[in-house]
């Protein structure tokens, strides 16, 4: 593995005397995918708001791509960013939602090549050939004319993956990709995620209930419990023979008649 994309340094998020994430330590390494699991108000999905920029960071810094993401360097001190080098930070994070979060009042061609075209400033035409690419790749090239309305939830969630990608991030974040899925449509959004796991060069990270799908594609699993990473490793270390009782407790809990 190459050098660490994402880095936490000693990060802490907190609304008031309500501690979410504590003094925490962790990194993606570049090509990486990575699964974060963890009981509810673990901290699992903050991680992923705060790279997203949704969530600001009460202390410690947090690095993507070798720069700071909520500092600017300025005359040897790291100082409050700005919104334009957030804005610029962005542009290497993509992220896929629980809820899909695709316009409405758009087709779905067009939910893919807004962001490129105002964003990154893409011709129409280039726009237009990425998003078409994207649609092929997730399955989706019959629907480009539709609106989200007329999707299963499946397919909305398969559009949300393309669209994330039509922005050329370097990282690929999902939160609870399949929570808000009826149990028939988990497959098809898994099989796409796979797909990306195994052909192409992302750094993905992602938060999932789905442990046996975390098993499959994750090069390392990360287990939160109260704001920290509380055991981590291989998913065949973390799965099949975790070290500390609170792991198993967890494990026990949520494979049970697996």
């Amino acid at each position: 593995m190459s050098e660490p994309i994402i880095v936490f340094d000693k990060v802490k998020k907190a609304y008031g005397n309500f501690t979410v994430l504590q003094d925490l330590d962790f990194h993606v390494n570049q090509g990486e995918k990575v699964t974060i699991i963890g009981p509810s108000g673990s901290g699992k999905s903050t991680v992923l708001r705060i790279l997203m920029t949704l969530e600001t960071i009460t202390d410690g810094v947090v690095y993507v791509g070798g720069d700071p993401l909520w500092h600017e360097n300025k005359n040897g001190t790291l100082v409050k960013a700005g919104e334009a080098h957030l804005r610029k930070m962005r542009t290497q994070l993509g992220m896929v939602f629980q809820q899909f979060n695709l316009f409405p009042h758009m087709t779905v061609l067009r939910n893919l090549t807004e962001a490129p075209r105002v964003v990154l400033g893409m011709s129409k035409a280039e726009a237009k050939d990425r998003a078409e690419e994207l649609l092929a790749l997730v399955g989706l090239s019959e629907h480009a004319q539709k609106f989200p309305g007329q999707l299963s939830g499946g397919q909305q969630q398969r559009v949300g993956i393309a669209r994330a990608l039509a922005m050329r991030p370097k990282i690929l974040l999902f939160d609870e990709p399949t929570s808000a899925l009826d149990p028939e449509l988990v497959g098809e959004v898994l099989n796409v995620i796979r797909t990306l796991a195994s052909e192409h060069d992302l750094t993905m990270l992602m938060v999932t209930h789905e442990m046996r799908f975390a098993r499959e594609i994750s090069d390392r699993v990360c287990f939160f419990d109260k704001g920290k990473i509380h055991e981590e490793g291989t998913p065949d270390e973390l799965f099949g023979n975790p070290q500390k009782e609170r792991t198993q407790q967890f494990l026990s809990a949520v494979t049970e008649g697996d």
